[in-house]
């Protein structure tokens, strides 16, 4: 398709969706074009361009594409200042960039982000999973950048994931959310960039740490408030995440409904149906009064509109450190997952239960179930030898 007849095509689809911004080519450069807040009056605005010198190409129209789209997600926030757009140079190859636009590529990163069409679906999880698990690593490279670690490329890319500890939790986000935002900038990552960036899950030196079930009823007994017992009873009978806890619905936990719980779509991962792993805890924990009254859980802040699925969770954590528990809410989690694999259920089936994929699953409890296939595999020898 003919530049001219693409970039028409992209002004189109802008006019449509009520943008008041355009691409404009002018000579050998393309521009941005529209509705810009006057740099001498506050709070009025007129038509002006951005001057992007980006030249008129087709990868320059994909970059211009860019830029728009943050240049109206900062509008749309009512956070637009000329300074940010006095030089813009996004990096489409990787090689050279300076602080600024080390910082001008994240604004973009986050632009794109959220104006995803799967984002829009689930704003506060995607609020939450920016939050979380995008910008703490962002601020990271950032940070380095201002270190004077390295221009944006690889190298520093590198750089930020090794600022992390190996196997690590940390470590592996990195490598996601470094690299979302290279392939965003159409920066080539190398082959080996996920073995950099180390797996994560139950770090070896823990694995083994993980509470039996005799010392989650212990530590169950030893909660001295009953709503924050019916939150722990919750993630123990559910292997629920901290957050999720507040966000599912409670209903069937009753004696005459199956007491399979539904996380709801506003949750980090989405709607899944969880199983209890042991059923005899919803009794024990007296799990069963919630199915009538879930405003027996823990009076927190759960409106979406006013905090966050991460604020939420941190809230959890923070009452297990309050109790001095000798566990965090994600041992609970862990151990539900354990004991799905030594009463065998499928690994993909306990994967949706948790709502993560399977390769996460596996990779997780990679111990666990290596152990469990083996001593299937021995068990069936043996069998074959009695015969």
């Amino acid at each position: 398709m003919a530049l001219s007849n693409q970039l028409n095509k992209i002004n189109t689809e802008l006019s449509r969706r009520g943008v008041r911004l355009r691409i404009e080519h002018r000579g050998d450069l393309l521009n941005l074009r529209g509705h810009l807040p006057c740099k001498k009056e506050t709070g009025k605005s007129k038509i002006q361009r951005i001057s992007l010198k980006i030249q008129a190409t087709q990868e320059g129209l994909k970059e211009a594409q860019k830029i728009l789209e943050l240049v109206h997600l900062e509008l749309e926030r009512k956070q637009f200042k000329w300074n940010h757009w006095s030089t813009v140079s996004l990096n489409r190859e990787g090689n050279t960039t300076s602080n600024s636009d080390v910082v001008q590529a994240i604004k973009s990163f986050e632009s794109a982000f959220f104006t995803n069409p799967q984002r829009k679906q689930s704003p506060s999880g995607s609020r939450t999973t920016w939050t979380a698990a995008y910008l703490p690593y962002l601020r990271r490279l950032q940070k380095l950048s201002l270190q004077g670690k390295g221009q944006l490329s690889i190298e520093l890319l590198k750089e930020t994931i090794a600022s992390y500890e190996e196997n690590s939790r940390s470590r592996q986000q990195s490598g996601i959310a470094l690299g979302a935002l290279a392939r965003h900038l159409e920066i080539s990552l190398p082959k080996d960039w996920k073995a950099h960036a180390g797996g994560y899950g139950l770090h070896k030196a823990n694995f083994r740490k993980l509470p039996n079930d005799e010392q989650i009823v212990q530590a169950f007994s030893r909660i001295p408030n009953p709503r924050w017992k019916l939150a722990f009873g919750l993630m123990a009978t559910y292997g629920l995440r901290n957050h999720e806890i507040f966000y599912s619905d409670l209903s069937t936990l009753s004696k005459n409904c199956d007491q399979v719980l539904r996380v709801l779509p506003n949750t980090k991962t989405g709607e899944h149906q969880v199983w209890p792993f042991h059923p005899e805890w919803i009794e024990e924990f007296g799990l069963y009064q919630l199915g009538i009254k879930p405003n027996l859980l823990p009076l927190i802040e759960t409106d979406l509109k006013k905090t966050t699925l991460q604020q939420v969770g941190r809230r959890v954590a923070e009452q297990f450190r309050r109790y001095s528990m000798p566990l965090t809410p994600y041992d609970l989690r862990h151990a539900w997952a354990i004991r799905t694999i030594h009463i065998g259920l499928p690994d993909t089936v306990a994967a949706r239960m948790m709502g993560h994929s399977v390769a996460i699953h596996t990779r997780t409890y990679h111990h666990w179930i290596t152990k469990r296939d083996q001593q299937q595999a021995v068990d069936a020898a043996l069998a074959r030898a009695r015969q």
